[in-house]
């Protein structure tokens, strides 16, 4: 089924969205010019992408447990690894430039909502490999599997745990002094996404990047990116339709960018 209110919202990106070229910001010139639009193939994709491919082929049977809005595609309670390898996974393109926004910024600590089968984690992972990375996963069955893939990839610095985000984030953000990298990609729904940005205010200081995944999913997504994107402490906004990144720079111009991806 064709979510006909994503399609509407990627067509209306797409004509007000600009490239490097339309960016008067340094600042999110370079982050556009070396790190968004920096295709460049790295021998660190190789594994991971090889591991897809297999997981694609899966055909164990698992139960969902959904704690969020569920997905558009195939929403039913036993689901075959391949199809959430098919469906559920960020992209290789999404994946490889959040593991370059890692690079990037170079976090002390990540944390992830949603783990899924872990492959955006092992990205993760092997970009800010002095990192500790802590994710999150609603589904039992689904963070075992993710275990298995970050074990096979040789992922040391991640660990996955299991619950409610509602319960297991608070008492994650008492773990840490602050936040460096937090990557949202779970529970699509408007008053859960603007709780976890609200929790997250606390422990967020200049160099922090939050990435907030889905933001064009639904009517209350997009409600939910817009006020993140007007908060007064976010100084910076990058729209890139499937993925919204927002930064705390003092000193910087508050400005919201929507770019082409």
């Amino acid at each position: 089924m064709i979510n006909t209110q994503l399609l509407k919202s990627y067509i209306k990106h797409r004509l007000t969205a600009k490239t490097r070229h339309g960016v008067h910001s340094p600042f999110v010139y370079r982050l556009i010019d070396e790190v968004i639009y920096n295709f460049k193939p790295r021998e660190e994709y190789r594994d991971i992408e090889l591991l897809r491919e297999k997981l694609q082929k899966d055909e164990r049977y698992i139960t969902i447990t959904d704690l969020g809005a569920g997905s558009h595609i195939n929403n039913n309670k036993q689901k075959q690894v391949k199809q959430l390898a098919k469906n559920a996974l960020k992209t290789p393109k999404l994946a490889q430039l959040i593991y370059r926004l890692v690079n990037e910024h170079k976090p002390s600590n990540i944390i992830e909502l949603g783990t899924c089968l872990g492959l955006t984690t092992a990205y993760m992972a092997k970009a800010g490999a002095g990192a500790d990375l802590i994710s999150i996963e609603g589904c039992p069955e689904t963070a075992s599997i993710a275990k298995e893939n970050l074990e096979a990839l040789g992922v040391q610095n991640a660990e996955v745990r299991t619950g409610d985000f509602d319960k297991r984030f608070p008492e994650l953000l008492g773990e840490v002094d602050k936040l460096d990298f937090v990557f949202i990609d779970g529970n699509h729904r408007k008053d859960a996404t603007l709780n976890y940005f609200e929790w997250c205010l606390a422990k967020v200081h200049e160099g922090s990047v939050l990435i907030f995944d889905d933001i064009y999913w639904s009517k209350g997504m997009e409600e939910a990116w817009k006020k993140i994107k007007a908060h007064p402490q976010v100084t910076v906004s990058v729209d890139l339709f499937w993925i919204g990144i927002i930064y705390f720079k003092q000193g910087q111009v508050k400005e919201d960018f929507k770019v082409k991806f």
